[in-house]
């Protein structure tokens, strides 16, 4: 009776990370989209002769949504703080789904004029407003519910479900360039994954809904105001810095190795859609495996050590890497390079999600985590894409997005050290239950 009670609980627990994750799935995979087929909705929705400005244009509003993520982080992070985790996540999918539709309906310049590019940018503003707290909802959710002892690899399903989102699109677009001719994904096929992701918003809003709050949450006596957890960041705000410099590491390779990543090969390398899809599908199937088994190792050695390999590996390699890539261009060789990133990755931020949510004071939790990888996010990950574009055109080597991957190596690295420094940060950090 006690075995069938263990797996029961055990099949609860799985039930529950697939109902949190949700919303995550949504984000990435729109997120996913905008950066594969940016050339596409370059021409629908910001036309022009010059195809680098285009794509610059386009680029420029997929990165605009990221800005707002800071002030999501704030206000929605202290709302879930406040009210809870459950009915926190319930309103940052209806933000974010709201912002889905809005990018996937909306007519192209050649019929509505200079209103398709503002409501386009209106729609990344409303999912950048989402996002901002959806990660740090999650992550803490996971981190609250998790078993003693488990809690990396748990948290590490908050990636997880964004790799799972990666693939789902990149076998989507697969499916979609055997059967639709270029014109026709140019002219209207591109919109069909858009489409999908709206058809399954009501499915992510009945999961989602069956979530119970977590234990620890309904256990906390006192539930701070709005203006105390504005106050308690305030006071925090060095965390918050050192957390956004710890995410710096992982948005910047994240969004280099899977939203740039398709772009990178049919523009840069003059790879085929086909390469690309292919090569962006066995990234993520790669980040899947990585992040649970690297968030689980976390728990028996600690965040630290993890933390410091890779993103010294990340600092040290990431260029070589791509150069060598650039003058021995193929398929094979991409897949490699980008397997080994994805490697670097995984390991690096299988870690570093949960000790971002140990480090955090408890009472500010998720607007503290969802600060902090907001802030990473605008400032470094979110705009990926555009900087590894002008990195290129500026210098005219077409391996020079491996030099913004090394600085976020190196930041991730320094705020590791400067986090973990000393034995009393260490002491503060054994007290919030960091392992390292």
């Amino acid at each position: 009776m006690a075995s069938f009670s263990e797996s029961d609980r055990g099949r609860s627990k799985v039930a529950t990370v697939l109902r949190v994750t949700s919303g995550n799935f949504l984000e990435m995979f729109d997120f996913f989209l905008f950066g594969f087929y940016a050339t596409h909705i370059a021409k629908t929705f910001f036309p022009g002769e010059n195809a680098y400005a285009s794509l610059m244009l386009t680029f420029a509003t997929f990165g605009a949504g990221f800005l707002m993520r800071p002030l999501g982080a704030i206000f929605l992070g202290a709302y879930v703080d406040r009210i809870g985790r459950r009915r926190g996540l319930i309103v940052t999918l209806t933000i974010m789904a709201a912002g889905t539709i809005l990018i996937a309906f909306v007519p192209g310049h050649q019929t509505i004029g200079l209103a398709a590019p503002a409501l386009v940018l209106i729609g990344r503003l409303l999912q950048g407003f989402s996002a901002g707290v959806e990660l740090g909802g999650v992550s803490v959710y996971l981190a609250e519910m998790a078993t003693p002892g488990r809690k990396g690899f748990y948290v590490s399903w908050q990636s997880g479900s964004q790799q799972v989102a990666v693939m789902a699109a990149a076998i989507i677009g697969y499916a979609l360039n055997h059967s639709l001719t270029p014109g026709q994904m140019g002219d209207w096929g591109w919109r069909i994954p858009f489409f999908i992701g709206c058809a399954i918003v009501p499915f992510l809003f009945y999961i989602r809904r069956s979530l119970e709050e977590t234990q620890e949450f309904l256990h906390r006596k006192v539930r701070p105001s709005t203006s105390e957890i504005f106050a308690t960041l305030g006071r925090n705000w060095k965390i918050v810095v050192l957390g956004m410099l710890l995410v710096a590491m992982t948005t910047i390779s994240f969004y280099t190795i899977t939203v740039y990543t398709p772009t990178f090969g049919k523009a840069v390398l003059k790879l085929s859609d086909t390469d690309s899809l292919l090569i962006t599908f066995c990234t993520a199937l790669s980040n899947l495996f990585w992040l649970p088994v690297m968030g689980a190792l976390s728990d028996r050695i600690g965040r630290k050590p993890l933390l410091i390999v890779f993103s010294a590996l990340t600092l040290l390699t990431a260029y070589p890497a791509l150069a060598w890539l650039v003058g021995h261009v193929s398929f094979g060789n991409m897949l490699i390079v980008l397997l080994w990133l994805s490697f670097l990755y995984g390991s690096y931020n299988g870690a570093m999600v949960v000790a971002l949510t140990e480090v955090v004071p408890a009472q500010v939790r998720t607007a503290g985590f969802s600060l902090a990888y907001s802030l990473a996010t605008a400032f470094f990950g979110g705009f990926t894409p555009l900087v590894s574009t002008w990195l290129i055109e500026q210098t005219e080597n077409r391996a020079a997005p491996g030099i913004w991957m090394a600085f976020g190596g190196a930041c991730g690295l320094v705020a590791t050290l400067v986090i973990y420094r000393g034995s009393a940060v260490r002491a503060r950090a054994a007290a919030l239950g960091v392992a390292g």
